[in-house]
């Protein structure tokens, strides 16, 4: 049988056991791997083990696509009403509410985030996310379309079946919720892979689908060269739902190719521009500037890492802009402590990368106008809030992303340089524009290439809003009405009334 992960915290903000079981949730019940192996899972404010979890193989896939397709067929999909689903749903949601607290500590744990950010922002949106689809689970419908007298012809949205669902390891709880939300509002059954770095709240929620009485979720935790690659080539997955990197996408949509051509739809990488016009409100504009790129220790597909300041305003937004990443900086360290807003990056692997990218910047002749380096603190894998300024378009640090608290800012001089600026990118995922000019804010955001366009605010996600992008940050829509879309296949019924021949 699979071992309990516990701990038992006496923190400032938290004090509680956290727990969560440590096997693979298949067809309702917690399992060892067949093969037995386990994945470390290290908490990244210490470097230090936190527990090992159960490493599935392409045999658990199978064994989880099978209890998965019996579900679907048995006990689920349009077997089951909408308002039946919903109910579900929203029974989940309020046994997550009851023990959020501890899911937030959870996460504080294997993530890295700050108290005030997971119970403040990523337990909030998960709540919202899981009310507002358990919402849609009955209003899913079809349409009468108009033909002839002789013919009736309509529409029916339905479930593909089997989904998979590959989730990222910077959001790992709220991910889910955006993944498994619309999908079993829509009659869908769930294979859910959450990332090996971070499983553990993914695991304690798996436990919540139990009791709330749902017959076919599934959850494996595997790694994902294993795990990941069988579910993309497994023939009775009819859907790949992935959030994660560009170049993983990329093997995804190949994978559905060899297969059984599978629905992929991908949220990919970003390197979001953030442009901030000389009449724009300074104060404000640093503010958001600072959340952009510095929540989450930056690790934010959505993050506003390419900074266009106009020249009028640069030097008073560079001085402004790096006193509040000092002030970021003062506020860094265990996520448990009072007045934490930064914390660690999540792994020595993203650490390794981000400091490679800062190096590199260097090397380019970048200018580290503040950080640049490794925090002081004697564990963990946190990375000073860094400001690069003298950086131009071409730039390693300006076109590529680094998924971490490193900001590039550039310096413009019109409006048509700064949208021609802005749209060199292989990225599309999102802007923000700061200006005082309604006219303006209009205009810009509407020619720059992005799924997501932000105005005087930057990264200000709302379940209700669908979220995606353009270009190699993917396709498809994740929240909102948009997402139902996603998860549904669209039949046309035509019958006949009176024609005869």
């Amino acid at each position: 049988m699979p071992e309990i992960f516990k701990v038992e915290l006496d923190t400032p903000v938290y004090k509680g056991s956290v727990s969560c079981n440590t096997g693979l949730f298949i067809n309702g019940k917690f399992v060892d791997a067949v093969e037995g192996g386990t994945i470390d899972v290290i908490n990244p404010s210490t470097g230090k083990l936190l527990t090992k979890v159960a490493a599935a193989s392409s045999k658990d896939v199978d064994i989880a696509v099978e209890a998965a397709k019996k579900a679907y067929k048995t006990s689920w999909g349009l077997k089951v009403s909408g308002a039946q689903r919903g109910e579900l749903l929203m029974k989940l949601a309020t046994l997550l509410e009851a023990n959020i607290d501890e899911f937030a500590a959870l996460e504080c744990l294997n993530v890295g985030k700050p108290w005030s950010e997971s119970k403040g922002f990523d337990m909030k949106l998960t709540l919202q996310t899981l009310k507002y689809y358990a919402g849609w689970a009955d209003k899913v419908h079809g349409k009468t379309i108009e033909t002839n007298e002789q013919k009736l012809a309509y529409t029916r949205h339905e479930p593909y079946g089997v989904v998979g669902q590959i989730i990222p390891w910077n959001y790992p709880l709220t991910m889910v919720s955006w993944k498994i939300g619309p999908a079993l509002a829509t009659g869908n059954v769930v294979v859910l892979k959450p990332s090996e770095i971070t499983p553990l709240t993914a695991l304690k929620l798996a436990g919540l689908v139990q009791e709330a009485g749902f017959p076919p979720v599934n959850l494996t935790v595997p790694l994902g060269a294993t795990a990941g690659a069988a579910m993309s080539l497994h023939p009775d997955i009819r859907k790949i739902a992935f959030t994660g990197s560009t170049l993983t996408g990329r093997k995804i949509q190949e994978a559905s190719a060899k297969s059984n051509l599978k629905v992929v739809t991908l949220e990919l990488g970003g390197k979001s521009p953030n442009i901030i016009f000389d009449d724009a409100d300074l104060e404000q504009a640093v503010k958001w500037a600072a959340i952009g790129i510095f929540s989450n220790s930056g690790q934010v597909c959505t993050a506003g890492s390419r900074i266009f300041v106009q020249e009028g305003i640069y030097d008073a937004f560079i001085k402004a802009f790096s006193e509040a990443a000092a002030g970021v900086n003062t506020k860094t360290g265990d996520p448990f402590a009072e007045g934490t807003i930064h914390g660690p990056v999540v792994s020595q692997t993203q650490f390794d990368r981000v400091m490679g990218y800062i190096d590199a910047a260097k090397a380019e002749g970048a200018t580290a106008f503040i950080g640049g380096e490794r925090h002081s603190l004697t564990e963990g894998f946190f990375v000073k809030p860094t400001i690069f300024t003298d950086c131009t378009p071409d730039m390693k640090i300006v076109q590529e992303e680094v998924f971490g608290p490193v900001a590039a800012v550039v310096k413009f001089k019109t409006e048509d340089e700064v949208i021609e600026m802005a749209n060199d990118s292989n990225y599309g995922l999102a802007c923000a524009v700061f200006t005082e000019n309604v006219s303006r804010a209009i205009r810009v955001s509407n020619a720059l290439e992005a799924g997501m366009a932000w105005v005087n605010c930057n990264v200000t996600t709302e379940y209700n809003v669908p979220f995606g992008g353009y270009k190699q940050s993917g396709y498809g829509r994740e929240l909102g009405a948009y997402a139902i879309d996603t998860y549904t296949q669209v039949k046309a019924v035509h019958i006949n009334v009176g024609l005869r021949i």
